[in-house]
Parts: structure tokens; sequence; C-alpha cells
């Protein structure tokens, strides 16, 4: 009658143990690559989102700078041309 010991059927051998863990360690580098890349795409949504809200904001500061620009404008132009009739007016009338 033969004799095995009861290790040879209970434990597995040791190169599917380093086999585990190599699968093991492998996954867990995949997943903290992944984990690593979300993270990247979360600072780039968020600097996109930055910029473009700045770029807005740019946009409506030069808006309201033109709008002023063009207001003062006018009231120079509307200014100058009741000058120049309420002088015509009394050149005309007293001349």
């Amino acid at each position: 009658m033969p004799r095995y010991s009861s290790s040879s059927f209970s434990d597995p051998p040791l190169s599917s143990v380093v086999v585990v863990v190599v699968v093991v360690a492998a996954a867990a580098a995949a997943a903290a690559a992944a984990a690593a890349a979300a993270a990247a795409a979360v600072v780039v949504a968020v600097a996109v989102a930055v910029a473009v809200a700045v770029a807005v904001a740019v946009a409506v500061v030069v808006v309201v700078v033109v709008v002023v620009v063009v207001v003062v404008v006018v009231v120079v132009v509307v200014v100058v041309i009741v000058e120049v009739v309420v002088v015509l007016t009394v050149v005309v009338v007293f001349g």
C-alpha cells in the first residue's frame, strides 16, 4: 500500500501560489491605473470647466466695457450737438 503524505493533497504547488499572487498583483495594478486615469480625467474636466468659466467671465467684462464706451461716446456726441444747437440759436436770436 503506497503511503501518501497529507500535505501532497492539501497544499497547492508553489508555482500555483506564485501565479495567483502575480495575477492578483496585476489586477491591483490595473485597478490602480484605472483609478489614476479616472482621477486625471476628473482633473482635466475641472480644468476645462474653470477655463470656460474664466473665458465667459472675460467675455462678459469685455462686453460691459464696450457697452460703457459706446454709452459714453453717445453721451458726448449728444452733449456736443446740444451745445452747437444752443450756440447757433443764441447767434441767430441775438445775432
